[in-house]
């Protein structure tokens, strides 16, 4: 097992030295400002500028309507969540609270 573990060792080492040489095409070894700067044009084609909302989807941010907050109550109580898995999200909430 020794002789096998001191080639292993040895290959492992010239391995990682090779693979962390540098890159030929950059000898200063850091990146430029000049390569890390992007057109205006590119920046714009993965980064979107949110709209926006009108007073009506404002509303809706805040408020939540009560089938949402039904399902967040029984999210929060362990055994309905565990139950609306089971059986389904009515029944579970019908089980607990007795409404809907």
């Amino acid at each position: 097992m020794r002789s096998l573990l001191a080639p292993l060792m040895v290959t492992l080492v010239l391995a990682a030295l090779c693979s962390c040489e540098k890159d030929p095409k950059d000898p200063s070894g850091s990146p430029s400002a000049a390569s890390i700067k992007i057109t205006k044009e590119v920046a714009n084609a993965f980064v979107k500028r949110q709209k926006r909302s009108s007073l009506y989807e404002r509303y809706l941010e805040y408020y939540k309507n009560p089938m949402e907050q039904m399902h967040e109550r029984c999210e929060n109580y362990p055994p309905c969540d565990y139950l609306s898995d089971q059986i389904g999200f009515s029944m579970a909430y019908n089980h607990f609270f007795r409404r809907y």
